[in-house]
């Protein structure tokens, strides 16, 4: 379980394809304070470090977690969101994120308000997003504007901007999109009495 709220960026420095999976090899200023079975998310995915290395760390993507998100475009030089998992003594900055990746949204259009940004999704159509509700994009916990049944927007302060990926992130890009864990277990609890009233 995690947060949300980005520690650290990492980079990758190694790609290995294995049959139907991707070993990718991630440099980072955390990777020394990890171990073996840890669970990391990566751009929001949960990845479990299975080699640590000084300052590298080893994690492997499997055909689905790579069919569900953006880890089949990472090459080396990709810049990668980090965050160790939910200590369950502190604060929760953001909101409960599982690591879960629903499925990937692409970026159409990014807009520089002088001091923010806002930046606007398009995804297969979803009534998991409301208008000030949670959204985890690319593992970062951030708060949903004006959203329709196939696009969503988000505003993006300058620490954010700096802080993670999203001053690497432009228009045509795919971002790794988990939704709100709340909105998904009330949607299947309301499924059938919504197929009932039809």
């Amino acid at each position: 379980m995690f947060t949300g709220i980005v520690e650290a960026l990492g980079e990758v420095v190694e790609r290995i394809e294995d049959a139907s999976n991707v070993h990718f090899k991630i440099k980072s200023p955390i990777s020394s304070q990890l171990g073996v079975d840890n669970s990391v998310a990566h751009n929001g995915v949960c990845l479990t470090v299975t080699k640590v290395e000084n300052d590298t760390h080893w994690v492997t993507a499997v055909d689905e977690t790579l069919n569900r998100s953006n880890l089949g475009a990472w090459k080396v030089g990709s810049r990668i969101n980090l965050e160790r998992s939910l200590v369950y003594n502190g604060r929760i900055e953001g909101h409960l994120v599982q690591g879960h990746v629903d499925t990937t949204a692409t970026c159409v259009f990014v807009q520089d308000l002088g001091g923010s940004w806002t930046f606007t999704f398009e995804l297969p159509p979803t009534r998991l997003l409301v208008n000030k509700g949670s959204v985890c994009v690319n593992g970062v916990s951030l708060t949903v504007v004006e959203p329709t049944d196939t696009t969503f927007s988000i505003a993006i302060i300058p620490f954010t901007f700096e802080h993670t990926t999203f001053k690497d992130l432009k228009a045509g890009d795919k971002a790794n999109i988990e939704f709100d864990i709340i909105g998904k277990y009330l949607e299947r609890w309301s499924a059938p009495f919504i197929r009932e009233k039809r």
